[in-house]
């Protein structure tokens, strides 16, 4: 059967299921029915006959469909009942029965399946009557509710809102007498509430309409300096003929479950700002972004303004003095609104020195937060590092000040600086250690940053200067090239270019890209350009450089580049081209558009053991061939081909430009705002 209520019939009858069970049978004298696998009645309690009306004669032997449901709901029933013998599931519901005066009632039962130990099957029914169980679900709700509001305060009033009676418990939880309350208006006693009482019981007084459990917020006279809560609810009373007497009110004094409350709402806040900030802050291997993503982590939530100060010589690895001035670098300054204590702070970028007496400076040197929980004018003196800042946070109400230093691994980086203005609040011992907690985990990030800073600094340093300068004139060839290392939070790849002159007035132009990034490929690089060199001075043929350079990568533990090695002869207006698992690069003839050059691939530089095939190309006058690693084309949102189309393109609006303007034209289309990947692209035009 279903679990939900249905409409009745004109008869007062229901064709369906019409509520879900209550828990409440349990609790009921209830009347059992046994029947057997044909579902004739087995066995009929006393309680049974004086819910159905069927005594046990009547009903004994007889089908039990056909004896209690109305004709129409019979299959519906037997389908049930199969279900029931058939499986395991119980089953509970209200049902309209037939009784055996012709009337129809609304019956809850519980169905199940019984076993004998011969292996009949039999269905035990329990039942009992709707209406019963609901007046008991009533009485029992009332009996609850009256012992979970116990002890409550009372108090009666007549219909002008004068006080008749005040039990005890209400002289207890508000600190007022009966004495001091009979005979005077609710208005003159209640003055203590924010709201307008006598407003609110006037109206429940005129409509009848009850207000319950409704939570109200006071500073009682028993106790003015410290916040209490109640639920309080109104009723009107009326005699049996429904004349109005007058007006009751509860209340049920539920402060600590209200301070409980907003402790475990502050406690919610706070581990969601700590796991907020363990998922946003730190998302760059950037200084400055994560010290920005610490600031707006704390605004507003714990601060009104934040500002996050990193030590100068934190930032450059020196050791801190002991004594003395303190210089800060101002990373990040976040306000919740327009405030001049905003612009009291050190602006961003730039270097500020604070003094041994103030307040950041004692932070870092002790290692400990500083709490400040009400300031005044000479404590505002001590945070700010000059007078005119002083005034600001003093013009903009800064109230409350705290400060953490930011540490990790056991060094301090700088201080998390924090007031509040509009938030009424004081900063306490729990503000203090949650921004403890969210100035550690962002120190960390920091420190990860500032260490991957400096070696992305190391490796670009390497990289930039083993790249070779282009000599200055190069026998019917132009060239320009170009290096853009990856995005400040990527490290920096191995690619390099190169022009060698040689006998005979050719140029060996040479891209390479050492799979890896950091230090590493930046060594790497630096070895296979200097050996390409090398070979190139042999006049080797590209393939069979290529070869020797494959040879050498073997060597160079866990090293895989890829490479194009080309060599232009001004004189047959020819390039040799070979590649090694590089992208092919591409041609633009004078008069035509730019295409791709279809070269054999040839495996990368440290498989071994794969020979290279070198192709040759007409390249005259006026033409130009672009040579580019695949930090240029490859991004991680768009397909290889159509990066390599937007390539085509570009060459092709860059037709007559000079080389420099064409690489700079080509880098700006092609290139995307903090790439993941370094770039080399050498461009050579063919001259008479």
């Amino acid at each position: 059967m279903g679990t939900t209520e249905s409409s009745r019939t004109g008869d007062g009858r229901s064709a369906a299921p019409t509520a879900p069970p209550s828990g409440l049978l349990d609790l009921l004298s209830v009347a059992a029915v046994v029947l057997n696998a044909d579902g004739q009645v087995v066995f009929w309690s006393p309680k049974a006959e004086e819910l159905f009306g069927y005594t046990a004669a009547e009903a004994l032997g007889q089908h039990a469909a056909a004896l209690t449901v109305h004709e129409e709901d019979r299959d519906r029933v037997i389908g049930l009942f199969a279900e029931v013998m058939e499986s395991d599931t119980d089953w509970a519901g209200v049902f309209p029965v037939r009784h055996k005066d012709g009337t129809t009632r609304l019956v809850e039962f519980r169905n199940m399946r019984l076993l004998d130990d011969l292996g009949d099957v039999y269905t035990l029914g329990l039942a009992a009557d709707r209406a019963s169980v609901a007046r008991v679900e009533r009485d029992a709700a009332l009996a609850m509710r009256l012992v979970s509001q116990s002890p409550v305060g009372l108090a009666i009033l007549d219909p002008d809102l004068r006080y008749v009676a005040v039990n005890p418990a209400l002289e207890r939880i508000t600190g007022q007498s009966a004495a001091d309350r009979l005979g005077r208006s609710a208005g003159e006693i209640l003055t203590y509430l924010n709201t307008d009482p006598e407003a609110r019981l006037r109206r429940v007084l005129e409509t009848g309409e009850s207000v319950v459990n409704r939570e109200i917020v006071c500073r009682p006279p028993n106790d003015p300096d410290h916040e209490h809560a109640w639920s309080v609810s109104y009723y009107r009373l009326e005699d049996s003929t429904g004349k109005v007497l007058g007006l009751a009110y509860s209340v049920i004094d539920v402060t600590e479950r209200h301070r409980a409350t907003v402790e475990a709402a502050r406690g919610r806040q706070r581990l969601a700002l700590i796991a907020e900030a363990s998922a946003c802050v730190g998302s760059t291997l950037d200084v400055v972004s994560t010290a920005r993503e610490l600031a707006e982590i704390v605004v507003p939530v714990l601060a009104d303004v934040a500002a996050v100060d990193v030590l100068d010589s934190a930032l450059d690895g020196r050791a801190e003095p002991d004594e003395g001035p303190a210089v800060f670098r101002a990373l990040a300054v976040n306000s919740a609104h327009t405030s001049d204590a905003a612009r009291a702070a050190d602006p961003p970028g730039g270097l500020a020195g604070y003094d041994s007496d103030r307040l950041i400076t004692q932070c870092v040197r002790t290692r400990k937060p500083v709490v400040v929980p009400h300031t005044t004018r000479e404590d505002l003196e001590r945070i700010a590092r000059h007078g005119e800042a002083a005034a600001l946070l003093e013009s903009a109400g800064v109230h409350s000040y705290l400060a953490v230093p930011l540490m990790a691994r056991g060094e301090v980086l700088g201080a998390l600086d924090l007031v509040r203005t509009r938030n009424p609040a004081p900063f306490d011992d729990d503000d203090a250690f949650l921004a403890w907690e969210l100035a550690a985990r962002a120190a960390v990030c920091i420190d990860n940053a500032r260490g991957y800073q400096a070696q992305r600094h190391a490796a670009l340093t390497l990289q930039r200067s083993l790249l070779p300068e282009l000599p200055s004139h190069l026998p019917g060839l132009e060239v320009a090239c170009r290096y853009q290392p990856a995005g400040a939070t990527s490290e920096i790849g191995g690619d390099w270019y190169d022009a060698i002159p040689l006998r005979g007035d050719k140029t060996a132009l040479v891209v390479g890209d050492v799979m890896g990034s950091g230090i590493n490929a930046a060594a790497a690089m630096g070895q296979l350009r200097s050996a390409a060199r090398a070979f190139a001075e042999l006049d080797l043929a590209p393939a069979e450089a290529l070869h020797h350079l494959d040879h050498l990568t073997e060597g160079i533990e866990q090293t895989i580049a890829t490479c194009i090695y080309c060599v232009c002869d001004p004189h047959s207006a020819r390039c040799e081209i070979c590649l090694a698992g590089h992208l092919p690069p591409v041609l633009r003839c004078a008069g035509s558009a730019a295409r791709l050059l279809d070269l054999p691939t040839g495996a990368p530089l440290g498989v071994g053991g794969v020979p290279f095939e070198a192709a040759t190309v007409a390249f005259h006058p006026g033409d130009e061939l672009a040579l580019y690693t695949d930090g240029l084309v490859e991004t991680r949102s768009e397909p290889i081909d159509a990066r390599l189309d937007v390539l085509l393109d570009a060459f092709t609006t860059t037709r007559g430009r000079e080389l420099e303007d064409t690489c700079d034209r080509v880098l700006e289309i092609l290139r995307r705002p903090g790439g993941e990947d370094d770039v080399a692209l050498l461009i050579a035009r063919a001259r008479p």
